[in-house]
């Protein structure tokens, strides 16, 4: 096991780049089980997640290649059907294997997945929206077995915009017969990024990132190369990184639309934003102020992978900020954590009430989940002395060595095995 030693509370500056995004890369990983020769997936992150996606692959038979941030699938030959438990429970993101192998191999078998305790998340909407496709599915204790000697297009009403089931029912529905249309799909931009690579390679999908989602099944895919998106939640947590401990920071490679429901948090607390083409500059105060209320939702609202680590930021605002999470009900493990600092948050069900201060201190802390994590990092980089975060495993899931990035800044931040 391996933790991150933060001396804190030093000022920081300079220039910082965005990777690709987690939770683009690995709806796109999966959909390379659709075509039968090889795709080339640019600004591909090395994280966990894809670590597990790449294994999943090539245990379905797959021929995979990793050089750098780039990522070749040639998945002319898939062998298997039935993805292992162990590799299922190693990231949530994997149920998305359910609609690609399906679609590709007409039987699909897998348990469920395992990923952050950040609540139930359940996957009720991508069982019966396969269901809908034409899918036969039984629950065998832990296990999901499916079948479709063909999947028709159909009419969906998602009763919740879910990124998962969404995407799920787009990989389900590009090889199917006849029209597929999606109501009340989720509109992130990883979902348009996702039908933007399916498109490349033949797809017919409109309406991406709209209310309306329409796909028409088209016969076959062929190979295509493809780059991903920027992370907009790596760019939040640099903003909330420079928030509290940069008078200026350039942050590049961001795509200034994606940000535009965290932009105006980071304004409310007195900071300057400056786009030029793909970069960011941001100007901050000395103290940043408090956001009266920030509530979680679906894009383009605010989003629950930035609320840790905004929140982070906001402990040391100066006034009271209230958030409330709407997503998910167990998303706020992390405070506990905060609160170590000597960060002043209350917690009553769904809302959290932070009371600014004016300095936090070092701590021995650890990672409840993925966000959270960062969350934890982003108040160490401020606190006054050493801050140890540990099971940073959660943090590799998403972010590229982020102390390698930290340290282009001038962060002093060092990862080292545990004791």
């Amino acid at each position: 096991m391996e933790k991150l030693i933060i001396n804190g509370g030093k000022k920081l500056g300079g220039e910082i780049t965005v990777h690709g995004a987690k939770n683009s890369v690995l709806p796109i990983l999966a959909s390379t089980l659709l075509i039968k020769g090889e795709c080339t997936i640019h600004n591909v992150p090395d994280l966990a997640d894809v670590d597990a996606s790449i294994k999943i692959l090539r245990y379905l038979g797959a021929k995979v290649k990793k050089e750098k941030s780039t990522v070749t699938v040639d998945a002319s030959v898939i062998t298997e059907n039935h993805i292992p438990e162990e590799m299922m429970r190693e990231m949530r993101s994997s149920i998305i294997f359910l609609g690609s192998l399906l679609s590709r191999t007409k039987e699909a078998s897998l348990c469920y997945p395992g990923g952050c305790d950040i609540g139930v998340r359940p996957i009720d909407l991508h069982i019966s929206s396969l269901k809908k496709l034409g899918a036969v599915i039984t629950e065998n204790g832990n296990c999901i077995c499916c079948s479709a000697s063909q999947i028709h297009g159909t009419k969906i009403i998602l009763t919740f915009p879910s990124v998962g089931a969404t995407e799920n029912i787009i990989i389900s529905s590009v090889l199917a017969k006849g029209k597929t249309t999606i109501i009340n799909p989720a509109r992130e931009p990883e979902i348009s990024d996702l039908a933007a690579f399916l498109n490349s390679c033949g797809a017919k999908i409109f309406g991406a990132g709209e209310s309306t989602i329409e796909i028409e099944g088209v016969e076959s895919l062929h190979p295509s190369a493809h780059r991903i998106i920027p992370d907009r939640i790596v760019a939040s947590t640099y903003m909330s990184i420079a928030a509290i401990n940069c008078k200026e920071l350039i942050i590049k490679d961001i795509k200034a639309g994606h940000l535009s429901p965290v932009f105006p948090v980071f304004m409310d607390m007195g900071c300057k934003l400056y786009v030029d083409g793909s970069n960011l500059k941001m100007v901050s105060p000395n103290r940043i102020k408090r956001v009266k209320n920030i509530n979680t939702m679906p894009y383009p609202g605010f989003p629950t992978d930035c609320q840790a680590i905004v929140m982070a930021a906001l402990t040391k605002a100066k006034g009271t900020t209230i958030i409330k999470e709407s997503i998910f009900e167990s998303r706020f493990k992390h405070i506990s954590e905060l609160n170590r600092f000597g960060a002043d948050i209350t917690v009553n069900d769904r809302i959290a009430v932070i009371n600014g201060v004016k300095n936090l201190y070092g701590a021995n802390v650890y990672c409840t989940d993925l966000r959270g994590g960062a969350a934890l990092v982003v108040a160490g980089l401020s606190a006054e002395g050493i801050t140890t975060v540990g099971d940073i495993y959660h943090i590799d899931r998403g972010y590229e060595r982020i102390e390698n990035s930290l340290k282009q800044i001038g962060a002093e931040i060092t990862r080292t095995d545990t004791d």
